[in-house]
């Protein structure tokens, strides 16, 4: 007898949370949970992906930019989510992201669903400038049988917003490290991107939005323009969350044209990935980032920020460097010290792939799952 697992999340767009959905619950389904996906706002671009691997998503396509209509539309889908769950009982009902968390909520509770599941996937500065956030989450808290955080910080602010221990649980994602064993040749990866082979090749895979770092990153390559091997590029990969045309009059404004190139949404993220020599990660702030695992996988060194799981992913000195985040000047130092050593690269680059295939495969990302969702059903009278 399978499980019936109920998804909620705002839209299946394309981001860091909808990627790992995308990776784990199709195979999920193949270990005995009957899962689906209950979009409360719009269905997302990769809502016909997912369907497409046997799993079921319901929802619309009406997208709304207005904050007031959208949070309309939440509410009135919260209802729907009510009658959903009243109708087809779940076993367990499991809640991404805040705004799925917040409106989503009081439709498990009052269906009387008896697992209720929130999984936390950044950390909650959000709480200082989304006014009630805070005290809703910490009230919801009180009614789900499990709360689980994406790495060690992120669980320990949920343990300071009140969360006893016995319900908290840590799940880090996974990267599917066959699909970046077989990613494109590095020859070919450049030709398909027109890159010389040698060029130094940096990567960042991060959505355009504020929080991401980009400006220091900018800056940061402003500051060492003159001292990095002459052909060098900066790729940038990720979808224009709204900052994309302020980013490229920084660059212009930087003397930076001809070294930075915009790729957008990238599909294909292992042969991008296969074309590059150093990975960045500037954010202000981060849960656990699909994208510094799916690095390692590639074997590649990186920079990144020390916020959140970060530091936990990449080892400082070890299979890459840890910088304070919003600090250009150290970015610039860290990303100077690996541009002009490729040993360093290729050792820390050796040892992140190790790193990756110890701790963070896809494989013992839904096999967590299946133990966290196997002990609660368990907890709860359920074999």
């Amino acid at each position: 007898m399978s499980h019936r697992i109920t998804i909620v999340i705002e839209a299946l767009d394309r981001g860091g949370a909808e990627w790992h959905l995308l990776q784990v619950l199709p195979r999920l389904r193949d270990r005995n949970f009957d899962v689906e996906v209950f979009c409360l706002h719009h269905r997302g671009e990769l809502a016909g992906e997912m369907e497409r691997r046997g799993v079921r998503v319901i929802g619309t396509d009406v997208l709304s930019s207005n904050l007031f209509l959208r949070a309309l539309h939440l509410i009135l889908k919260s209802g729907a989510l009510l009658l959903h769950l009243m109708r087809n009982r779940p076993d367990i009902v499991h809640f991404f992201l805040p705004a799925a968390y917040i409106f989503g909520a009081p439709a498990a509770v009052l269906s009387r669903c008896r697992i209720r599941l929130m999984s936390r996937r950044s950390q909650n500065r959000y709480h200082s400038y989304l006014f009630g956030t805070k005290l809703i989450e910490r009230l919801w808290h009180r009614r789900m049988s499990a709360v689980i955080g994406n790495s060690r910080s992120v669980v320990q602010q949920l343990s300071e917003e009140g969360v006893p221990d016995s319900k908290l649980h840590l799940l880090y994602n996974g990267a599917d490290l066959p699909v970046f064993g077989a990613q494109m040749p590095r020859n070919a990866a450049r030709d398909s991107l027109g890159l010389s082979d040698s060029a130094l090749v940096f990567v960042i895979v991060a959505n355009l939005l504020p929080y991401k770092g980009h400006k220091d990153l900018l800056q940061a390559f402003a500051h060492i323009k003159d001292q990095l091997p002459q052909n060098w590029v900066l790729l940038c990969a990720g979808r224009d969350d709204g900052i994309g045309s302020a980013l490229q009059d920084q660059v212009e404004q930087l003397g930076l044209t001809q070294r930075v190139h915009w790729l957008g949404s990238v599909k294909d993220v292992p042969s991008l990935l296969a074309a590059a020599d150093v990975a960045l990660l500037t954010s202000h702030e981060e849960g656990f980032s699909n994208a510094i695992i799916e690095y390692m996988a590639t074997g590649l060194p990186s920079v990144v920020t020390d916020v959140g799981g970060n530091p936990e992913a990449v080892l400082h000195e070890e299979t890459g460097l840890v910088v304070p985040a919003r600090d250009p000047a150290a970015l610039a130092e860290a990303i100077l010290r690996l541009a002009g050593d490729p040993e360093l690269r290729r050792r820390f680059g050796a040892a992140a792939h190790r790193r990756v295939h110890q701790n963070f495969s896809l494989d013992a990302c839904v096999d967590n799952y299946v133990m966290v969702y196997s002990k609660i059903l368990r907890e709860h009278g359920i074999d």
